[in-house]
């Protein structure tokens, strides 16, 4: 196995043991990214001296005998919405173009403490509104199993990169899907933590009561790593919650024996795709052999999850958003006469059509007296949603589902339907607004695109997804596969 294809506890292994240099490893990943880049559109900004340097501290520090990090010399890409201190942070948006942080993003902190080494900032659809990655201002980033495939969003770039090789983990961020549907087009796994469980600081915002950062990985026992790496309290978060944080890799040593799995009966509805129902309950029979107990369940106020989110979303896009007004830094229109035109022109060329979009669709809904029959109402029905959840964990350990009821779609195909791309998201926006984890993992195929397996559970609650998770893993090899770079497309081995 080539090394851009390999996990980042194989490398880790093989770094301990000097069979492989941290320098000879980034060497390798930024050989790869650099060979299919052109094709593949993963990343918005490279770091590769930045990366060489990092390489160079743990190369040091194995060669002097040192305990080094699981992640340690471990090549990762960030999406372009996480703070990155001297390093690009376009949000893949006009609007921030050429703006450059003075500090790093919490999780950034976290990461460079396990020295880690950055390969570079990921593609994203603009300031995370969209589904397909084709909302970026810059370029729509490909699916690597097909090129003429979306891989997914808005966290497209880093859920590209780790299918593709381009970096061994990555980080990406879920409002309300955007890690794990990605994941379910890309084939890796991707994981929503608990909101709060995560710190947000240095996230520029997109709605504050849905955002939580989360990891990409090739496996599980990667997931658990990284997750051990990121997650914990941070006082600096008012959203972060002051809880221990466990060894995750723990997890991954139980059965799954006599745990009780729901199966919600909303997320089958019509819409699905057939060969993803397919894979679905081929895999929910994998899991009752492994010793699973699985039931129907319900959670009735499903079908009221899309509008609720596209009120409260958009809500709080509008309002986070509004400090982008060209007057403190991001872009700027040099044409306006006076204060009120130079807003207006620069609001109206620095964002895109989507996230104007969605700030006068929250705007409508925050404003006065709309506020009570719409945002307040979406609140409410909210509540019922979370309450859905609540029950039914008071009678299953977790519970499973498609990730997304379809497999990758062609570019263009959803474009001048905004509906038929929010409907994309229709089986990961519910855990957002409950603000539960959610875990996709690889578990099928449909005409060479993968199949993702959502695995939700209660709030903190990760410890028993990843446990589940490595259960199906060890006892399949979806994900195993890798894409295949070939002349004029890609194909999956």
């Amino acid at each position: 196995m080539k090394i851009h294809e390999m996990t980042a506890h194989e490398l880790h292994n093989m770094l301990k043991t000097k069979e492989i240099s941290a320098k000879e490893i980034t060497t390798e990943i930024f050989s790869h990214v650099h060979q299919v880049e052109d094709r593949m559109k993963s990343y918005i900004t490279l770091t590769e001296e930045k990366a060489y340097a990092a390489a160079d501290i743990v190369d040091k520090k194995i060669a002097g005998n040192e305990e080094i990090s699981p992640l340690a010399g471990i090549p990762a890409a960030i999406k372009d919405v996480l703070s990155t201190k001297g390093i690009d942070t376009t949000c893949a948006s006009k609007m921030l173009d050429g703006y450059v942080p003075p500090y790093d993003a919490a999780v950034i902190e976290k990461l460079y403490k396990n020295d880690m080494v950055m390969v570079g900032k990921t593609n994203c659809d603009e300031f995370a509104m969209g589904s397909s990655t084709e909302n970026s201002s810059y370029f729509p980033t490909r699916n690597p199993w097909n090129t003429d495939m979306v891989p997914g969003g808005s966290s497209g770039g880093s859920a590209a990169s780790v299918a593709a090789g381009q970096a061994v983990y990555s980080l990406g961020t879920d409002t309300g899907g955007s890690v794990r549907q990605p994941a379910s087009f890309c084939g890796v796994v991707g994981l929503k933590p608990t909101y709060g469980r995560v710190s947000r600081n240095g996230l520029v915002a997109l709605a504050s009561s849905l955002d939580q950062i989360g990891p990409f990985t090739k496996d599980i026992r990667d997931c658990a790593i990284v997750m051990n790496a990121i997650a914990g309290y941070d006082k600096k978060d008012s959203t972060s919650i002051s809880r221990p944080v466990p060894d995750y890799t723990e997890a991954l040593k139980k059965d799954i024996k006599g745990l009780k799995i729901g199966v919600p009966k909303e997320y089958f509805a019509e819409g699905i795709q057939s060969e993803v129902r397919d894979a679905i309950e081929t895999s929910l029979q994998k899991l009752e052999e492994l010793g699973a107990i699985v039931e129907e369940t319900s959670l009735p106020h499903s079908k009221y999850a899309l509008a609720v989110y596209y009120l409260i979303q958009p809500s709080e896009c509008s309002s986070n958003l509004a400090k982008f007004d060209g007057v403190r830094y991001g872009y700027r229109d040099k044409s306006a006469e006076n204060l009120i035109d130079m807003y207006m022109k620069t609001r109206s060329e620095g964002f895109g059509k989507e996230v104007k979009r969605r700030i006068m669709l929250g705007t409508y809904a925050l404003s006065s007296g709309y506020y009570d029959a719409y945002y307040l109402k979406a609140l409410k029905v909210r509540t019922l949603i979370l309450q859905d959840f609540e029950k039914a964990f008071g009678e299953y350990d977790v519970l499973v589902a498609p990730t997304s009821p379809t497999v990758a779609f062609p570019f263009g195909e959803k474009t001048e339907n905004p509906l038929q791309m929010y409907l994309s998201d229709i089986c990961t926006i519910p855990i957002n607004l409950a603000g539960i984890p959610g875990l996709s993992i690889p578990c099928g195929f449909s005409d060479g695109l993968p199949i993702g397996l959502q695995i939700l559970g209660e709030p903190f609650s990760e410890e028993k997804l990843l446990q589940v998770g490595y259960a199906f893993e060890k006892n399949s090899e979806f994900h195993l596969a890798r894409p295949s770079f070939v002349e004029g497309g890609v194909e999956g081995e």
